[in-house]
């Protein structure tokens, strides 16, 4: 299977994911997106448009850290995004995977924000 046809399928899934859930004011959408290297992880409001919170193994509390894009680095960012949100002022938000199974470093993330009493 050519790379074309992999990003082809992935942006197949992502849409009919997002087809289904969408995040609100009182129940954002929390959007992971892994690359090679880091993790970006994002709180939205689909209504508003808007980012919420948002946190990546880039930031200046996590720089320090060195996280990677391995499930330690996952769940260590899973704990302080739930943290962040949790603080933001929300307890139930919806997850969406973007196009990835959950597996690995996205069910890590997910299980560390779950552990942050989110409910989703």
């Amino acid at each position: 299977m050519n790379l074309i046809k992999k990003r082809i399928l992935r942006q197949k899934r992502v849409w009919r994911i997002r087809k289904k859930i969408q995040g609100t004011a009182e129940r954002p959408r929390i959007c992971a997106h892994f690359s090679n290297k880091h993790i970006y992880a994002q709180a939205i409001d689909d209504v508003a448009g808007k980012t919420l919170v948002n946190l990546s193994t880039l930031s200046k509390e996590l720089r320090d850290e060195n996280l990677t894009a391995n499930t330690a680095g996952a769940t260590r960012l899973g704990e302080l995004f739930g943290a962040k949100v949790k603080e933001a002022g929300y307890s139930e938000v919806v997850f969406d995977r973007n196009g990835r199974r959950y597996h690995g470093t996205v069910k890590a993330f997910a299980e560390a924000v779950r552990k942050a009493e989110l409910k989703f």
